[in-house]
This record gives structure tokens, C-alpha cells and sequence, in this order.
């Protein structure tokens, strides 16, 4: 939709109901050929493979404060996460996870740093994944811990590989992509050599460039599942053009399995602007696709107002409505049911009026006023 985001609200045409349309939909892009990786269980979710391009957050509260992290994951939940990481910080935030574990039903991944027997503690109290920073943990007796145990549980590790974090040895390098990657390799090596295969692979950076080639070679080394993202991303605005740039070319390519957009705002938005990145490539759908003119002088009507009360209405109807509906919203008749004949319904609006039309056909003329609830009525109907 051509709405100005406010951060406080939620993004039009994405309501946070039609999450339930989501991980069930075959994927649908049937130019977008994915890569073949391998299938890996998290939870009792399975990315990789044949599985749907899943949705990831983190939460933003410390994971010890388990009353604040389980109000933020079931919000999460509901609007459509399907993965969830905490950071793990310390012993007490490990030990959290077990409680957490029991009120939520997805998977939870703890986020390592610095300290590997915060990983063995997190293990203990029944987390899904577990994501090593080779930055920081690389000493080989301590990664020998933590696969260990992670062999014990049959857990998976991601190799979150940073560019804020790389070791000295690979910074120096002039070609910040070729770091991360060797970084990731050199710690791919040591968990093979302790017999660990359930790997998922992450390289970020906070420019778009360097990770897109990244991603873009190891996705020609390995065939882990590779969780998408850019790290750092800025302000509000900058974070959701750099991400959906980010994130949007490279599964436009067939890489990647998993994706988190890194948002300096409620996880919520991450959410939000995911699931938009995934429903525009058409990749996934997770409610009706909105089509919406800017507007211009020739506009008689504030479109803006109603493409918001239209999406209210549906976001707050109790009817299951197809992933498949296309809806149009156009400001005049000019460029009504011409540019949006693809639409499977819509309205054209004039002064005072609107023209009902599907596929392109005019059906009715109808008040203004009447129109958003004519919409919703035929939708209802099955269009």
C-alpha cells in the first residue's frame, strides 16, 4: 500500500490476524527457483529443504525477564514470527529458557557471546538452536563443549558470522565479504571435525553490498540453510529499504531459508516488513494483496482513509479470507479498473461515487460512503 509508516502503528495490509495464512502456503513464485539446502529441524519446525522461507525475530528485553520476554514472543507469535532468539548473557537468562519454553510454541534460539558455558547452561534448559559468534567463542576446547552437547540433544548451531565482530585475522583482509566467509568456513571445519552437520550459516553486515556477495558465494560452498539479514541497519526508515534490498535480492536468487529484519523499533515492525518482503516477491502470501494508487490532483477522495478503514475491517472480520484475493483501491477513474484489471475486486473512486469492478469488469456504481462496506461484503461472499 502507498501509506506513509508511522513506527508507533502497524503496517497497513499486513494485519496482524492473517498470520494464520502464513507457514501453510505452498510457495508460490514459480519464477524464483530456490537452492537446494539441506532440511534441518528446529523445534517442531523444519527449515531448509522443501520448507516454507520462515520468519525470525529476537527479542529486545533481557531473557531473564520473563514476564516483559513472554508478553513480547506471544505478540510476536500472533503477528506471524515463526522463530524466536534471546540473547543469553548470563547464567540466570539461560536457565530462563526452560520457563519461557513452556508458554510459548515456537522455537527458541539462545544468542551466544563470549561465554560458551552460557550455551551448555542454555542447552540444559531445552533450547532449540544455539547461535556461536566465531568472533568471540573460537577457542577449539570450548567449541568442542558446546557440540558435544549439542550432539547430545540433537540440537542445530548457527555460525552467525558478524562484520562488527570479525577476529583480527580475518579483518585485516581488504574484501570484507571473503572475511566473512572465511571466518565462517574456518568454524564450519572445527564443528565438522566434531562430527556436527545440523549447521545453519548467517553472514551480516550492516552494508548491503558486502552482505549480498557473501551470501551469494557460500551459498556455493555449502548447502546449509542460510538465515538472511542485514546487521545494523539504522533508523526506522533506512532499516526497511536496506532490508527489503537486502533480503529482497537475494531470495529473488533462491538463496536463503530463514529471515530476520533488523529494526531499530518494536519486533513487531520486523515482523511486519518480513512478511511484506515474502508476500511481495510472491514467495508467500499472508492475506489479501493490496493494490493502491499514490494518488493525485485528479483524486476526489481521501484513498488513504479508506484503504485504512478497509484493511481495520478485514483485519477484524471473523471470516477466513484467501491469500489469494487481490483487492484494488484506485483514486480515480483514470487509473481504476484499467491498471488494476488484475485485481480480483476493486473500487475506482469519483466525486461522490465509486465503480465496483472484478478483473477489470465494471459491475456497479455505488456512494462513496457505501463503498469500503460493499468490499467487504462481496469479500465475505467469496467475491
Amino acid at each position: 500500500m502507498a501509506y506513509k509508516i508511522n513506527p508507533s502503528t502497524s503496517l497497513p495490509g499486513l494485519p496482524v490476524a492473517k498470520a494464520r495464512a502464513g507457514r501453510g502456503n505452498a510457495e508460490r513464485c514459480r519464477s524464483i527457483k530456490r537452492r537446494k539446502t539441506k532440511s534441518i529441524k528446529i523445534g517442531n519446525i523444519s527449515i531448509g529443504g522443501n520448507h516454507p522461507i520462515l520468519i525470525q525475530s529476537m527479542v529486545k528485553a533481557p531473557t531473564k525477564n520473563i514476564k516483559t520476554v513472554l508478553k513480547q514472543i506471544n505478540g510476536l507469535e500472533n503477528a506471524g514470527c515463526e522463530i524466536i532468539r534471546v540473547a543469553v548473557k548470563d547464567k540466570q537468562d539461560a536457565k530462563a529458557i526452560s520457563k519461557i519454553k513452556r508458554h510459548i510454541r515456537i522455537p527458541i534460539v539462545a544468542d551466544i557471546h563470549f561465554n560458551y558455558k552460557f550455551a551448555l547452561e542454555a542447552i540444559d534448559s531445552g533450547v532449540d538452536k544455539i547461535r556461536l559468534n566465531p568472533g568471540n567463542i573460537f577457542k577449539k576446547d570450548q567449541i568442542k563443549e558446546v557440540a558435544k552437547k549439542v550432539k547430545e540433544k540433537d540440537i542445530p548451531i548457527r555460525v552467525g558470522v558478524n562484520s562488527g565482530s570479525l577476529r583480527q585475522k580475518y579483518s585485516r583482509s581488504n574484501n570484507p565479504e571473503v572475511a566473512l566467509i572465511e571466518q565462517a568456513r574456518d568454524y564450519i571445519r572445527i564443528l565438522k571435525d566434531f562430527g556436527i552437520d545440523k549447521i545453519v550459516i548467517s553472514l551480516k553486515s550492516s552494508n548491503i553490498g558486502e552482505t549480498i556477495n557473501a551470501y551469494r558465494k557460500i551459498s556455493k560452498l555449502y548447502n546449509y540453510p542460510l538465515h538472511l539479514g542485514v546487521t545494523a541497519t539504522g533508523l526506522f526508515y533506512d532499516g526497511i529499504v536496506k532490508s527489503s534490498l537486502g533480503i529482497g535480492l537475494l531470495l529473488l536468487e533462491g538463496i536463503g531459508d530463514t529471515i530476520r529484519v533488523s529494526l531499530l523499533e518494536d519486533p513487531l515492525q520486523e515482523i511486519r516488513v518480513a512478511k511484506n518482503i515474502l508476500s511481495s516477491l510472491g514467495i508467500r502470501r499472508f492475506g489479501p494483496d493490496y493494490i493502491c494508487c499514490p494518488t493525485c490532483g485528479r483524486c476526489e477522495v481521501d484513498l488513504r482513509k479508506k484503504a485504512r478503514e478497509l484493511a481495520l475491517k478485514l483485519e477484524n472480520l471473523n471470516h477466513k479470507i484467501s491469500g489469494d484475493l487481490t483487492i484494488a483501491l484506485m483514486g480515480c477513474m483514470v487509473n481504476g479498473p484499467g491498471e488494476a484489471k488484475n485485481a480480483d475486486i476493486g473500487i475506482a473512486f469519483g466525486k461522490k461515487k465509486g465503480i465496483l469492478f472484478k478483473k477489470g469488469r465494471i459491475i456497479d456504481t455505488i456512494d462513496q460512503d457505501c463503498c469500503v462496506d460493499m468490499l467487504v461484503s462481496k469479500i465475505k461472499m467469496g467475491v
